[in-house]
């Protein structure tokens, strides 16, 4: 008996590994395309406008997988799912490099990006579904921890492309590189996932269509949207607002973003003590409502200092809305994969509405003061809050 636990909860701490590893590479090899889009834009020799369309193709690629992920992952599994598109998803970031870097071919890096959108996207749903798995098996909340995992996957992304950029390793060595150790790297970790998630996820359970007739999972998408939109909205434009709105240099316009990105990753670490004591309901009410003050006070705020405080709060309130919003979806193992499916498609809105929305109110009253449309969203969507209550 002792040695059956001993080795349940071994196995269970190595899947627990592996998946963080895999959040980790997944935001790794993303930042890294992000890392070199200007050298990339140059080597293409795009204009701006150019670079947008672009830039639709990863976009794209993870917007259409986004819908059939859940079948997938529900027929063969989370780490078959997994494996798949981190080699679909190393393929096309490998296509970026050689197209921008050796053969200056803008169909073949639209391809790739393709590629690589939709091997993000279809990990992005599989990796959470085996999450979920790892979180009850613990019985304890670990899911913020490991889209902590991810930003820090990214930081590191970022920080190396930019290290490659400094000392000129061509675009194409350093994506190539990338690509090779996420997906070798992912592909591996996979066989540490549990094997018991695979069968039970498989097995029984409704597909995807019934997923999008659940009220419960409709709610959670819509609460994921608009904490999706909260936190993409300062990705996108923290840095530019600070620079046009409090005047600041492009340096501390930078450090607005760090500040914000930091602030997340604490968030998400420090948050599963919270969730664990006080539950889902009151703790992402209280976040909520500090995102909601800290964006408020970043937007009003007249001194620099401040505003940067605000940024703060308004990185840690955000940080466990999505991940939170993906435990709930995945409660019932048996429909995770349908309904962490559903929810993604749903929050994953924001990531291409959002932009132009706040480009567009910024044209008319400034990209600093559209940003309050941030709490302006966050307070009412406390409504929706109820839904990620486990189910009896």
């Amino acid at each position: 008996m002792i040695k059956t636990v001993t080795a349940t909860l071994t196995q269970t701490n190595s899947a627990r590994t592996a998946v963080a590893l895999v959040f980790g590479l997944n935001g790794l090899s993303l930042a890294s395309w992000f890392a070199r889009v200007p050298a990339a834009r140059d080597a293409l020799g795009l204009t701006a406008g150019e670079l947008g369309v672009l830039l639709l193709a990863i976009s794209a690629g993870a917007v259409l997988s986004l819908p059939t992920a859940g079948a997938v992952a529900h027929r063969v599994g989370a780490a078959r799912t997994v494996a798949g598109a981190a080699v679909v998803g190393a393929g096309g970031l490998a296509l970026v490099g050689l197209g921008a870097g050796v053969l200056q071919n803008v169909p073949l890096v639209a391809a790739g990006l393709f590629a690589l959108g939709y091997g993000s996207g279809t990990c992005e749903v599989a990796m959470n579904v085996e999450a979920a798995a790892v979180e009850r098996r613990l019985g304890r909340t670990i899911m913020p921890r490991f889209h902590a995992a991810w930003s820090l996957g990214t930081v590191v992304g970022a920080g190396l492309g930019a290290a490659a950029a400094r000392v000129g390793v061509p675009i194409a060595v350093h994506l190539l590189v990338v690509a090779a150790v996420m997906g070798a790297g992912t592909v591996a970790a996979t066989r540490e996932f549990l094997p018991a998630a695979e069968p039970e996820a498989a097995g029984k359970g409704g597909g995807v269509l019934a997923a999008w007739r659940e009220p419960r999972t409709v709610l959670i998408g819509l609460l994921v949207l608009v904490m999706a939109f909260t936190e993409g909205t300062a990705n996108d434009w923290l840095a530019v607002a600070f620079v046009d709105g409090h005047g600041v240099s492009q340096a501390a316009g930078a450090l607005s973003f760090g500040v914000f990105v930091a602030a997340m990753t604490v968030g998400r670490t420090a948050g599963t003590v919270a969730l664990d004591r006080w539950g889902r309901v009151r703790v992402l009410a209280a976040t909520m409502l500090l995102a909601s003050a800290g964006a408020a006070t970043a937007v009003l705020a007249g001194a620099w200092l401040l505003a940067l405080a605000g940024v703060a709060l308004w990185g840690l309130g955000a940080s466990l809305g999505f991940p939170v919003g993906m435990s709930a979806a995945a409660d019932d193992e048996r429909h995770a994969p349908a309904r962490v499916s559903v929810v993604a498609v749903i929050g994953y809105t924001a990531f291409l509405a959002g932009p132009p929305l706040v480009g567009l109110l910024g044209d008319h009253v400034g990209v600093l003061r559209a940003l309050l449309v941030v709490p302006i969203l966050l307070l009412p969507a406390i409504a929706l809050i109820p839904a990620t209550r486990k189910p009896a």
